[in-house]
């Protein structure tokens, strides 16, 4: 359940990739290699800015792109109730079904 939730939050970046114009799977391939090679997490998809090594991928916090803790807190919150209240009527619709 964790790992599909991890791969839900995954679809951000390629929507945002794909909704730019680019190549949302080598752009978001890019971004984590970037990650992971300069020990950065602060690695993300600039979508606006000029592209250096054929990508988008660029540090936000030296462009001053911050999102605030309780934001990102309450945007999980709000994902993870919209998930249950679908699973919810998953339920209810399985239990009609049935009887």
């Amino acid at each position: 359940a964790i790992r599909a939730f991890a791969d839900a939050l995954e679809d951000v970046p390629l929507a945002l990739a794909e909704n730019a114009g680019l190549s949302p799977i080598e752009e978001v391939a890019a971004i984590k290699a970037r990650q992971v090679k300069e020990k950065n997490p602060n690695i993300g998809l600039g979508v606006d800015r000029e592209r250096k090594d054929g990508n988008s991928a660029c540090d936000m916090k030296t462009l001053g792109v911050f999102e605030t803790l309780i934001g990102k807190q309450q945007q999980l919150q709000l994902a993870t109730q919209v998930v249950k209240m679908i699973l919810k009527i998953d339920d209810v619709i399985l239990m009609g079904s049935y009887q």
